[in-house]
């Protein structure tokens, strides 16, 4: 039989902490892969997949971003972006117009089409969502969503945070 000391103690303590369970980088990694093949499927019929749908979330929300704007705000390349409203745009997703505010600057807008395309996707995607899920309950689901929501935040402004530095 062992004796238990401070410093076998310790070391359980260390061999617990590195299991791949407790692993935030590990955890992050299989539900970032879960969900991106169960997101992937639930948006491939919009133009650009999940960041056409990322788009449209955003657009469907509030006051018509610039594409600058808009682009900072789902973190995606303003080339990308671009080619990505020309694609929305030609499936009659989204509309572009001058900003009143700065001629210069183009707004983005979702249409009618895709708004009623965004409930179908949503639909699809929150069923997929629930497969992912499934051993949560609802309140613990909803936490899930609002911890990973203030962690997203932090790394979003802290990925454009240098960014902004240099200008």
């Amino acid at each position: 039989m062992s004796e238990s000391t401070p410093d076998t103690k310790k070391r359980r303590g260390e061999t617990e902490d590195l299991a791949l369970e407790t692993d935030l980088g590990w955890s992050i990694r299989m539900v970032s892969a879960a969900f991106r093949r169960v997101a992937t499927e639930s948006v491939a019929e919009l133009p650009g997949g999940p960041r056409g749908y990322l788009v449209l979330v955003a657009l469907a929300s509030g006051e018509p971003p610039s594409q600058l704007a808009l682009a900072k705000e789902i973190s995606l390349d303003r080339t990308v972006m671009t080619y990505l409203l020309d694609d929305l745009e030609a499936h009659e997703l989204i509309s572009r117009r001058p900003d009143p505010r700065d001629r210069r600057a183009r707004q983005v807008l979702i249409t009618d089409t895709g708004r009623t395309r965004l409930k179908r996707v949503r639909h699809s995607l929150a069923a997929a969502e629930a497969r992912l899920l499934v051993d949560l309950g609802a309140q613990d689901a909803d936490q899930l969503r609002t911890l990973l929501s203030r962690v997203a935040r932090t790394a979003q402004r802290d990925a454009v945070a240098p960014e902004e530095a240099d200008c």
